[in-house]
């Protein structure tokens, strides 16, 4: 994909305070991806030939977790007018649009974007292009007052507007397009007098405005602009996500019975003619051939269920569980790096790690791979057909052959060959009698202290 002559400037100096938290606001995951990271997946559809991230306070968690990124630094938060001022030194010989967005917006879509840009390289050439919104309480928002031609006049603060401009319900999201080329000698017209001591971007408009230059407007839904502050935005934003990929899941033929209960990552891939029941959890990583059913209350991440496979209910599938084509994983069943092949059921009350069940392998119930001495993994291989009693320990590294049986109660520590009968259960002895007379003095007993 060819590169387009776009900068994109992504706004994360901010100090987050109202997250109360050590982690950087924009690293704070949405489906399980950090939300600045929903924003830039939407802007690699732009192709922009820059990507510049303005950070500032904990840059460095924020530089580790966005890698082949340009960052700049703005050491003191002065306004949004500011974050983009300092960019000046990487952008000195760009001539190009500058797109500037929010990382802590991460939901602006990518036709969004391309709107902006469009509406840029109209044939009426504005300067500036600005996206607003139309809120369901537009009270705490600026308003964007347009001219009767459509383009925009100026932006006003809520607390600085009037009665009538306050009845306008187009608002200001904040991000806009501009052309590159008269970006910093309009931001060396800001003035930071105001109460706050700072650069203001939507000054832009004014600057634009002053040398004759108009400025467009696109609108975006509100959902598009999303904004997030502190953890109760952060739980809409998670909620607005997971209702998306619900509606997206069953567009696409995916049957969930109780659609409000199951939780998805934003790298979820589930085929058509899926069945998913309530209150079951998709961590990152997992894919879900047709004809699966995920049962109730099951857990799954890093996991490959192939078709027609069975998981659950009270199943945790870990990273790099592989379960084949027909297999069953039953009611708490915990599997994490194993392949467990075609045909295969591990059906309840058992953990499997570090392994591979063969097809058509039964495993018994409370059967355990032991594969952690405490300092090293062991693989256990489990062959084609065999059977496995229940309450089995499979001691690591350890191989039961294809077609082998292994006792109920059994500790397997050496291999078991194909087709082999493996029993390690103790003797049992028996004494004739005992319980009677066991019985028989414990009465006894309780009956004298009772008379004591």
């Amino acid at each position: 994909m060819s590169k387009s002559h776009t900068a994109a400037i992504i706004l994360a100096a901010g100090k987050g305070t109202r997250m109360k938290s050590g982690l950087h606001k924009v690293l704070h995951p949405i489906g399980g991806l950090p939300m600045v990271s929903h924003l830039l997946h939407k802007l690699d559809g732009l192709s922009p030939e820059r990507r510049i991230v303005v950070v500032g306070s904990l840059r460095e968690q924020v530089e580790a977790a966005l890698p082949g990124l340009e960052f700049v630094t703005q050491a003191e938060q002065l306004g949004t007018g500011h974050a983009v001022m300092v960019c000046r030194d990487a952008l000195k010989d760009f001539t190009g649009d500058v797109i500037v967005l929010f990382g802590d917006v991460p939901f602006t879509p990518l036709d969004v974007m391309q709107e902006m840009m469009a509406a840029r390289a109209s044939s009426a050439n504005p300067g500036i292009v600005v996206l607003g919104f139309e809120p369901a309480d537009p009270a705490r928002y600026g308003r964007l007052v347009r001219g009767a031609d459509g383009t925009l006049e100026r932006i006003v603060e809520y607390k600085d507007a009037t009665e009538e401009e306050r009845a306008i319900t187009l608002c200001n999201s904040g991000m806009m397009v501009i052309d590159g080329k008269e970006l910093f000698g309009w931001l060396d017209k800001l003035s930071n007098a105001n109460a706050a001591g700072e650069y203001y971007l939507t000054d832009l408009v004014a600057a634009a405005r002053g040398d004759g230059r108009n400025v467009a407007v696109v609108v975006a839904d509100e959902a598009d602009v999303l904004g997030i502050n502190d953890r109760n935005d952060l739980a809409a934003a998670e909620a607005a996500f997971q209702a998306r990929k619900r509606r997206e899941m069953m567009t696409n033929g995916v049957t969930l019975v109780a659609p409000e209960t199951v939780f998805f990552s934003h790298d979820t891939v589930i085929e058509p003619d899926v069945t998913v029941e309530p209150n079951v959890v998709f961590g990152p990583g997992v894919t879900v051939a047709t004809g699966a059913v995920i049962h109730a209350f099951s857990h799954l991440e890093g996991a490959t269920v192939a078709a027609d496979a069975v998981i659950g209910p009270f199943a945790r599938l870990r990273p790099a569980a592989r379960i084949g084509k027909g297999a069953k994983i039953g009611n708490f069943v915990e599997v994490k790096k194993a392949d467990i092949e075609p045909g295969a059921k591990v059906n309840h009350l058992s953990y499997i790690g570090d392994a591979t069940v063969g097809a058509k392998a039964n495993i018994g119930a409370g059967t355990i791979t032991c594969n952690y001495d405490g300092y090293f993994k062991y693989r256990t291989e489990i062959g084609a057909g065999a059977f496995i009693g229940s309450n089995t320990a499979l001691v690591a590294p350890v191989k039961v052959g294809d077609g082998a049986i292994v006792g109920a109660g059994s500790v397997i520590t050496k291999t078991v060959e194909a087709d082999a009968l493996a029993l390690t259960r103790a003797s049992q002895n028996q004494i004739e009698g005992y319980a009677a007379r066991f019985r028989k003095k414990s009465e006894a007993r309780k009956a004298e202290k009772k008379g004591k």
